[in-house]
């Protein structure tokens, strides 16, 4: 089947709602295969765009053992009105309702997201300033998936004293974005084998990652 392809400016959010379910610790090297398919497509009309939701099994390539899966939810501006169901798209988690009980403080780097484009990410939103203003960005904004892995390290450490092997599941839904240099507080909610949580902005009032839940081995 043919790459799903989006116009840059008529996505929000390359994975709106990211999510990973680890089976076991990665390997340094391997070689692996990875299985995606789409599991949902929601029109949400001709004027607001379409959600689509796809799932990648990742697996080593000698023994088949699997190593995650990743869920990922795309929102497509440009792309409703295709007549497909407009409900099913899965509901976000909830935060609980009350204070948190920890809130953990994260630097960001100037070039963060210069540093991170050497993961092999090289979308020019994160690093070319005409094409993030052309996408609707006063500057260059920090990768999504490196909000997501930083708020990833900082709930292993309050939770799990940094024992990778304790998450069996990490979701997030994106709300703003992060611009390099920022600073992220991530608010946290304890409940046993739940991890809740909430990532803002302290230099200004913005949400950057909303409804997370982060599961723990019972």
């Amino acid at each position: 089947n043919p790459p799903l392809e989006f116009p840059a400016q008529l996505v929000i959010f390359r994975a709106f709602k990211p999510g990973i379910a680890p089976r076991q610790p990665l390997p340094a090297a391997a070689e692996i295969i990875a299985d995606s398919k789409v599991v949902g497509a929601f029109d949400k009309g001709a004027d607001k765009g379409a959600v689509i939701v796809t799932e990648t099994d990742i697996r080593l390539a000698d023994s088949g053992d699997a190593l995650c899966t990743l869920t990922s939810t795309t929102f497509a501006r440009g792309d409703g009105g295709f007549g497909g169901p407009s409900d099913g798209a899965p509901k976000p988690h909830t935060i609980p309702d009350r204070a948190p009980d920890e809130t953990i403080e994260v630097d960001t780097r100037a070039d963060q997201a210069l540093l991170y484009r050497l993961s092999g990410d090289r979308n020019p939103l994160h690093a070319d300033p005409e094409f993030a203003t052309a996408a609707g960005f006063p500057a260059p904004i920090l990768h999504g998936l490196c909000t997501y892995g930083t708020c990833c390290r900082a709930i292993l450490g309050s939770v799990a004293d940094y024992d990778h092997t304790a998450i069996t599941g990490f979701d997030v839904r994106f709300s703003s974005p992060v611009f390099p240099g920022e600073t992220i507080l991530v608010d946290v909610w304890k409940d046993g084998s739940i991890a809740s949580f909430r990532a803002r902005l302290k230099e200004r009032d913005a949400v950057v990652i909303n409804n997370g839940k982060c599961t723990l081995k019972g």
